[in-house]
């Protein structure tokens, strides 16, 4: 087998390419930690015999299946170099629609509120949450995830990108960390990139997924959507009265999840935010005034 296709991406991660992740390879040799969208724009440096050898035990590792993002210990995501480890899920490209739509509807609240108040839960390595606040600094985010191990690598990011003064993180179970009055009815955007593989489809994801990153930020149920419910359930008592609550959903799961929205009686506007082949990735539903 070639080694270009060895290196062939998988599809949550098409910026992996072969001549990206031998690029971002490289620069690792060099002592470079980059991600593979920004190995695209750098230029290579010599590398001597050592940093040669260490180039071909790189490539090794990634050719048995370790992710490049645990390699590099970096992740593009919407332009900034987030760190990356097994802590937590890999930001993946798809999240940007999430995160593009959900940056809009803030800015959108930020021009009619002095400091929106923003929640982001199963915030992972905190990619969501930081380029909210980076998008928005008037904004106040507060992230939260069950994971200890994630919050720490979340809280790393939040340093290193500057925003550590807007951005606060928790530990706890979903909306749980926001049960304090302080949250009640009082948030203006909720958003959450959740678990949504059903239980038995795991068994069947590359090793590359499910031998190196955190089986929870995966788990959904049996059907795929048990968070998605505890979620649309539980996050009225959050939202502010036109508030609103954003979120990703797995490929064909838009459609039901629309409709539990638009059944729910709390939600007035829904509106979906479409990839590329048209299908739902993401939705957005207002609360009710």
């Amino acid at each position: 087998m070639h080694l270009e296709a060895a290196l062939e991406a998988l599809p949550d991660k098409p910026e992996e390419t072969a001549d990206a992740t031998l690029r971002a390879l490289w620069q690792l040799a060099a002592g470079r930690h980059v991600s593979a969208r920004r190995a695209i724009g750098e230029p290579l440096p010599a590398l001597n015999a050592e940093a040669r050898a260490r180039l071909r035990d790189l490539v090794l590792e990634r050719l048995a299946g370790r992710p490049l993002a645990h390699l590099t210990e970096r992740q593009s995501f919407m332009g900034f170099e987030m760190l990356a480890g097994p802590e937590a899920l890999i930001p993946r490209q798809e999240t940007e629609l999430l995160a593009g739509a959900a940056i809009e509807l803030l800015r959108g609240i930020a021009d009619g509120s002095g400091q929106p108040l923003v929640v982001d839960v199963c915030t992972g390595s905190g990619n969501l949450a930081a380029v909210l606040a980076l998008s928005v600094p008037r904004a106040r985010v507060f992230g939260s995830d069950l994971s200890v191990e994630a919050v720490a690598l979340a809280q790393r990011n939040i340093a290193q990108l500057g925003v550590e003064r807007q951005v606060t993180l928790l530990v706890g179970d979903l909306l749980a960390p926001f049960d304090a009055g302080a949250f009640q009815g009082q948030v203006d955007l909720l958003t959450c990139n959740p678990p949504y593989i059903s239980t038995r489809r795991m068994a069947e994801m590359p090793t590359e997924i499910m031998g190196y990153e955190p089986a929870a930020a995966f788990d959904g149920g049996p059907l795929g959507v048990r968070i998605l419910q505890q979620l649309i359930r539980g996050a009225p008592r959050l939202l502010r009265p036109g508030g609103w609550l954003a979120f990703e959903v797995g490929l064909g799961q838009g459609p039901g999840i629309e409709r539990r929205l638009r059944s729910s009686g709390d939600y007035g506007q829904v509106q979906r935010v479409l990839d590329r082949e048209g299908q739902v990735r993401a939705l957005q539903a207002q609360r009710r005034p």
